[in-house]
């Protein structure tokens, strides 16, 4: 129509906004399997900036099952887990996963964000309170605004304005959710979950930790944060992913049956979106095997992240207080981070600036994800890499 007013105009204007203030996202492509070194747009690059911890997606076995998934199975499950998306192989990875995972039973989503949309409004609703940490998760965020709760936060790892917080929401709620991401992604710091169970379970409240960065990584052969405190049977729900460190796509909750039965009945995502794809499955289901088996990959990823924590310090580069393998280089201004990020792929490393609004305004940084992947050899030239930049940049 001839002098409409575009209905979306306004969207080009913030997008031309972003860019100005060096806030736009440009997302490049990759051109080749999850490895130490991938290919950029042609260009080859030490990759600082996914989250396949051991190295999984990649894999060779777990390529191998997928195959093989699809030859007997076919691709899709065709349906919803309630009518006839749920296969043999689903039952086999969610049994395999309680067992790994030291669990009464565990339910399986098509993804981590999923697992946190369903099992969150299924717990609570209007009436009820969420004690939640400043800092967790957007997946845990949203969840928490679909189900009509009350939201309260509490400063972020800091248990004694958590009891603050919880001792008034006992009193007013029908129902007390305390939930907490167990690894924050953009920090690297741990939640102090051994402390955070006393407080829960002083006070009655339902204990509930995302362990999306903490799969793999912590723990006996990387069982999670709930068996690196010694709490399995005491912490409600664990939440888990296996797009990180397993290699694959989905999410999963850990907890006693009667949680995963309940979740089965009203977690929204299982009823009303089809199950996760048998490939991915199978694939799943080799992962939780490999760790079973075996923490070599673990003890690889961590003498990686050791050596390459160790080296930062020594050049200057401020790495705030991370105790996992997420690194967070602090740089500050977004402009700058954007600048660094940039030289570094110039030079050959793939990290991405972290800015505003995934971190506040003034913390912005450059996000170092170590795997048992890159070879020593890799991590040296990284960081002759970050200090050629940082020396060129006035970092350090």
């Amino acid at each position: 129509m001839v002098g409409r007013k575009s209905s979306t105009g306004w969207i080009k204007q913030e997008i031309t906004s972003l860019k100005k203030q060096k806030l736009f996202n440009e997302i490049k492509s990759v051109k080749t399997g999850l490895n130490g070194k991938i290919k950029i747009n042609g260009k080859k690059v030490i990759n600082f900036s996914s989250n396949n911890y051991l190295g999984l997606a990649n894999d060779k076995r777990l390529r191998t099952a997928a195959k093989k998934a699809i030859d007997k199975y076919g691709v899709g499950p065709g349906a919803v887990r309630t009518i006839a998306g749920t296969f043999e192989l689903h039952k086999k990875l969610e049994k395999e996963l309680a067992r790994f995972k030291k669990a009464e039973s565990v339910i399986t989503f098509q993804s981590g964000f999923m697992a946190n949309f369903a099992t969150i409004p299924a717990l609570v609703g209007e009436g009820d309170v969420i004690v939640s940490d400043e800092l967790n998760h957007a997946s845990i965020i949203d969840g928490c605004r679909i189900s009509k709760a009350e939201i309260v936060r509490y400063k972020h790892v800091d248990t004694r304005d958590l009891e603050v917080r919880l001792k008034s929401a006992i009193r007013r709620g029908r129902r007390v959710l305390v939930v907490t991401d167990g690894v924050f992604s953009m920090d690297g710091d741990i939640a102090p979950l051994d402390a955070i169970y006393k407080v829960a379970s002083r006070y009655g409240a339902m204990l509930m930790v995302d362990d999306a960065h903490g799969e793999g990584v912590l723990g006996k052969n990387g069982r999670g944060i709930v068996d690196h405190f010694g709490l399995h049977g005491k912490v409600d729900i664990e939440v888990g992913t296996m797009s990180k460190a397993f290699g694959v796509v989905g999410g999963f909750v850990a907890a006693k049956r009667e949680v995963t039965e309940w979740l089965s009945q009203r977690g929204r995502p299982f009823l009303f979106s089809s199950a996760m794809s048998l490939p991915d499955v199978a694939a799943c289901l080799e992962a939780v095997k490999i760790l079973s088996r075996s923490d070599a990959l673990v003890k690889k990823l961590w003498e990686n992240t050791d050596y390459f924590k160790k080296e930062m310090r020594v050049l200057g580069f401020d790495i705030g207080n991370s105790a996992t393998p997420i690194i967070p280089v602090m740089l500050g201004e977004a402009s700058l981070a954007q600048e660094f990020s940039k030289k570094l792929y110039n030079n050959g490393v793939f990290a991405k600036a972290i800015v505003y609004p995934t971190v506040p305004v003034g913390r912005a940084r450059i996000r170092v994800m170590n795997t048992a992947s890159h070879k020593k050899r890799d991590v040296d030239e990284a960081l002759k890499i970050f200090e050629k930049v940082g020396r060129g940049l006035k970092v350090i």
